[in-house]
């Protein structure tokens, strides 16, 4: 059976393709009642990079290995597309159950999502993907959508930014579809033929003391899966520091640590990157 997914992100990229479109070559004589000559909803494309010493992501260490993660970006009236990688810079083994570990190589994560903001509200789909060796999808193919070896795990989120004056952040997502599976006949999460629509909630809250940034969160899961944890609980708790480094007047560099703890696992990880 063909995915879904594939031609609803093609149809999303075309419909922004559209959107580049200058304004004025598509409005009738006389509509125009700007006089600043700029289009009425103008695009903006961003990127960059972060480097960190540790890929953390809800909690799980990804790769064991300092990282680089570029991200581009293009956003319109709302609606933002957007792509974003991490690249370990060592090779690492992961542990698939008590008795067995396997060398995995460098962590490689290539994401792309779609999303639309309104007062705050941010509606998203997200694409993740993960060529390693341990992904069911042979060889790593990239455009295989086929929700039994797909190598991809599309998940829908909604998300909370509340205003300056009480500025917390919310956030609700689930696996959808893909690489996300439940129990098999021996009771191993992750290994079975059916989606188990792992959920992810968290919150947080940002503000600043003397010019640095501080950001306590806390992060947990509904009930098991392979992703997260094995149980529902509390699988992300911590905090993280951040302020801008100036290195001349018309430019700095962002930084932070993060403190970040895994009750579920009784991990510990201690993160400092930097965005350029």
């Amino acid at each position: 059976m063909k995915s879904i997914f594939f031609p609803f992100f093609s149809f999303s990229f075309f419909c922004f393709l559209l959107f580049l479109l200058p304004v004025r070559g598509i409005t009738q004589p006389g509509d125009e009642v700007k006089t600043d000559n700029k289009p009425a909803h103008p695009g903006q494309f961003s990127f960059g990079a972060d480097l960190v010493s540790r890929y953390v992501w809800r909690g799980t260490d990804y790769g064991n290995s300092p990282a680089i993660q570029p991200n581009v970006s293009f956003s319109i009236a709302g609606f933002k597309i957007s792509a974003w990688g991490s690249y370990g810079f060592v090779p690492y083994s992961r542990k698939i159950n008590d008795s067995t570990t396997k060398t995995v190589g460098n962590f490689v994560e290539s994401d792309f999502n779609i999303s639309y903001t309104f007062k705050g509200f941010t509606l998203m789909v997200t694409d993740y993907f993960f060529p390693n060796p341990l992904c069911p999808n042979e060889d790593n193919r990239y455009f295989n959508y086929d929700n039994k070896t797909t190598g991809h795990t599309f998940e829908a989120s909604l998300s909370y930014s509340g205003p300056e004056r009480f500025p917390i952040q919310l956030f609700a997502g689930m696996h959808i579809y893909g690489a996300d599976k439940g129990k098999d006949s021996t009771g191993v999460c992750g290994a079975g033929n059916k989606n188990n629509y792992s959920s992810y909630l968290e919150a947080s809250y940002q503000f600043t003391i003397k010019g640095i940034g501080v950001k306590p969160f806390i992060g947990g899961i509904p009930y098991e899966s392979s992703w997260y944890g094995r149980s529902a609980g509390i699988v992300n708790l911590g905090v993280t520091i951040s302020k801008n480094i100036r290195v001349t007047q018309d430019f700095s560099i962002p930084v932070y640590t993060s403190i970040i703890t895994n009750p579920q696992t009784q991990s510990v990880f201690f993160v400092f990157g930097l965005t350029l």
